[in-house]
């Protein structure tokens, strides 16, 4: 399955902010396809030459619910350069623990269905372990992840619930700082 730019919906679409409902397991074919076809999509939105032939916007992560599919399904991958590659293909995955510190994007946060700026400092926590049935393993998979993998964990786990990054930023303080925070550049 390939996922196209217009595939994606945006924040005004009603279905953004809906509940997304739990994948059944052992996971179907349909639902199977759908998140390697998720996976694929991120994969090749950071790939120049496949994203410039294909008009697509660069990734991390996405949720089938910015596809209109209110499935909690989650593909991540995340290239460090030469310290490797972070990737997961998540079914119900839910946060079981995390830190009291927080952490933030210095730049703030972006995401495939918010076409629009929304300045200021997204406040999560600096660590999470998310437990998920990971269909790249087959299993169910305890994730403990720190700084930048814990944000884009915690940013792909909101869509699930319909919250937005931007939701998460201060209006009266947008760019408010923690000094207790880790601040990731």
């Amino acid at each position: 399955m390939q996922i196209k730019q217009t595939d994606i919906i945006m924040d005004n679409h009603p279905l953004i902010r809906q509940k997304s409902e739990k994948v059944q397991l052992p996971l179907q074919t349909e639902d199977r396809d759908l998140l390697m076809g998720m996976l694929q999509h991120v994969r090749d939105s950071i790939d120049p030459k496949l994203s410039q032939e294909r008009g697509l916007r660069p990734a991390v992560g996405i949720s089938a619910v910015q596809l209109g599919i209110l499935k909690q399904l989650v593909a991540i991958s995340i290239d460090y350069g030469e310290d490797g590659k972070t990737e997961f293909a998540l079914v119900n995955p839910r946060i079981i623990s995390h830190s009291a510190q927080h952490a933030y994007l210095k730049n703030g946060e972006g995401c495939l269905s918010v076409d629009t700026e929304h300045e200021g400092h997204v406040f999560r926590y600096a660590r999470v372990k998310v437990k998920a049935y990971d269909a790249l393993s087959d299993q169910e998979i305890i994730i403990t992840a720190k700084g930048y993998e814990a944000i884009v964990l915690q940013h792909e786990i909101d869509h699930l619930s319909g919250k937005l990054f931007y939701d998460r930023i201060d209006t009266s303080d947008p760019w408010k700082e923690d000094p207790q925070a880790l601040v990731i550049e």
